[in-house]
């Protein structure tokens, strides 16, 4: 008997595990057009793998969906509505913790809208996988690619400039039907999020303390978005939206930016220009941490650009640095002392 390539039924034998139960060698039969002998065996192999949980008899088995998970599918994104597919074709298929539920619906739905609404493309397709440790999600869509959309709202064609602004969140290329938290918030979510398009890809680790790193891009139209969540995280989609608001509520009012994006080989920040790159739009926020974790040296143009003249006309924001070394907390409090006053210093 040739041999039966396994990975394609992964991507729907958990659905039809749930919805055809006892008479899944049946449904095998008729959707791959093979013998009932050859469909009891690529069940069995199915149970040996954990994607299918047998019980019942052995002439009467009932299957179900195994400690592995998922679920592939394809949509033209033309009046697409995101939460139709979040609740036809993936939640009834998987068993997570609540908490995961509710972060995986969040992230699925903000991706899916994000693709549709965003992307210029024609179609995305979305696999959600669950393991015993973890649910993992990827949106692929064919459009023109974040980081070029970018390019066409904000004039800026650099990616890792690009990458600087999506990561202090608020940033929109449809500003009149959305506030631009989607990206933000669901990076935040996941353990792991990795972001491929135009060419670039940046990484997002949760246990690191760099919060983006530049990874290696794949080679395909469009943007790609994979995100994993453990399944026993403590992380959740409540704490994460008040961790970004100076009052502990739902407004998004409090950011970070991670300077390391924008720090170069030699991981060092001089021109006033750099220090306008930063300040960009920070004046929708109320507080900004300004992340200076792995910068080695910045110029006094920089700080006085950042940290004296950007302040004083936006007396409103709460401009926070941290991850300072020692230099660079002291080229800082030359520009203004109660900037560095009781920042943490870096290694």
């Amino acid at each position: 008997m040739a041999r039966y390539d396994l990975a394609p039924l992964t991507q729907w034998i958990t659905a039809a595990a749930v919805q055809h139960g006892q008479a899944l060698p049946a449904h095998l039969m008729a959707r791959l057009g093979i013998s009932r002998r050859r469909a009891n065996l690529l069940l069995s192999k199915l149970v040996a793998a954990q994607w299918l949980l047998s019980t019942g008899t052995p002439r009467k088995p009932q299957h179900a969906p195994g400690a592995l998970r998922q679920v592939v599918q394809r949509y033209p994104l033309a009046g697409l509505e995101e939460d139709t597919p979040w609740r036809r074709d993936f939640a009834p298929f998987f068993d997570l913790p609540a908490p995961v539920q509710r972060m995986a619906r969040h992230a699925f739905t903000e991706l899916l809208n994000n693709a549709a609404e965003h992307s210029g493309g024609t179609q995305v397709t979305v696999s959600m996988r669950q393991t015993p440790l973890q649910l993992q999600l990827l949106v692929s869509d064919d459009g023109c690619g974040v980081f070029e959309r970018i390019g066409q709202s904000f004039a800026i064609d650099d990616p890792l400039l690009a990458m600087l602004e999506l990561s202090k969140g608020k940033l929109t290329s449809a500003p009149e039907g959305h506030c631009g938290h989607g990206l933000f918030f669901t990076s935040r979510l996941a353990d792991v999020f990795d972001l491929h398009a135009n060419h670039a890809a940046f990484q997002c680790r949760a246990w690191e303390n760099r919060p983006w790193r530049a990874g290696r891009p794949v080679a395909r139209q469009g943007t790609s978005i994979y995100l994993a969540i453990a399944l026993d995280t403590t992380r959740t989609l409540d704490g994460v939206l008040r961790a970004h608001s100076v009052d502990a509520g739902y407004r998004f009012d409090r950011t970070v930016v991670p300077l390391h994006l924008l720090g170069g080989a030699e991981q060092a920040l001089v021109s006033r220009a750099d220090a306008r790159r930063v300040a960009a739009r920070l004046g929708e926020f109320r507080r900004a941490d300004i992340d200076f974790s792995g910068i080695h040296d910045i110029g006094h143009g920089f700080a006085d650009e950042l940290f004296r003249v950007f302040p004083r006309n936006n007396p409103a924001l709460q401009l926070v640095p941290v991850g300072m070394n020692r230099d660079v907390q002291a080229m800082v409090a030359s520009v203004g002392p109660a900037m560095a006053a009781g920042a943490p210093l870096s290694a």
